[in-house]
């Protein structure tokens, strides 16, 4: 196995054509099921990226992250928690604010914390940010995952009141829920205009074989007194959309 740069834990397997991706772990506990290896004394969790959009943004190699091992790190839309009980192994000497607004949800993060000492479940919505302001500190890295339509938004409120300056911010972003009417590549393409209004977009790739109609954004955050993230205007894609869809029509008429 091969350690991947800029991604501190995290190794490549190749057999043939295919790729095997493990975290290196000092717990041998399986939390999902996942394969745990042994190699010259050190264990290794076997992470699937068809379940992990930040794997899958891995996988699908994205240059970089911005997570070191003493990471602080914001996520947003923990779920059950199969991605945060690799990136506390990857953020080992960090600390993870685990957030989800669902009780059952938080329950699973909950029994995943009686284990790992670096990850706080949080019950908190999201799209509130001031409701928890007290309770997490400013952070390194801002992680979301969360399939809402009002996704940017959502995700610079949050980079806004907790990255720090020169921090970073991951957005997972699902197409389908931004507008389902339009195409998701013209989507992405928005998206990415109105992140680099305020931050630098170091880093973007789709997710596909992994997850349809997504993609993964890293951002770094500019100087804060020389942006203002409530003036970010919305970027229209319509028109850009129309003509993709008339060529395509006269395409099929030949």
């Amino acid at each position: 196995m091969e350690e991947l740069k800029n991604f501190p834990s995290v190794f490549k397997e190749r057999k043939g054509k295919h790729k095997n991706y493990f975290v290196k772990t000092k717990i041998n506990k399986s939390f999902f099921e996942e394969k745990i290896i042994k190699l010259n004394g050190e264990f290794y969790k076997e992470i699937d990226p068809s379940r992990s959009k930040l794997f899958a943004s891995i996988a699908n190699n994205i240059s970089q992250l911005g997570i070191k091992d003493d990471s602080t790190i914001l996520y947003l839309g923990a779920s059950h928690g199969y991605t945060v009980s690799f990136l506390c192994d990857v953020a080992s000497k960090g600390f993870i604010y685990a957030l989800d607004f669902a009780p059952r949800v938080v329950r699973d993060l909950v029994f995943l914390c009686e284990d790992r000492e670096n990850i706080a479940p949080m019950m908190e919505n999201a799209m509130t940010p001031k409701n928890y302001k007290d309770k997490v500190p400013q952070v390194d890295v801002v992680f979301m995952d969360i399939a809402q339509k009002e996704q940017v938004k959502i995700f610079l409120n949050n980079c806004d009141l907790f990255l720090k300056e020169g921090g970073f911010g991951i957005l997972a972003l699902k197409a389908r829920s931004v507008d389902v009417t339009k195409h998701p590549k013209d989507i992405f393409k928005k998206t990415r205009a109105e992140l680099e209004q305020v931050m630098t977009v170091v880093d973007y790739r789709t997710l596909e074989p992994f997850e349809k109609d997504h993609a993964l954004f890293v951002c770094k955050r500019k100087d804060k007194k020389s942006v203002s993230y409530e003036n970010v205007k919305p970027v229209e894609i319509q028109k850009s959309f129309q003509k993709r869809k008339k060529k395509s029509f006269n395409r099929r008429k030949h």
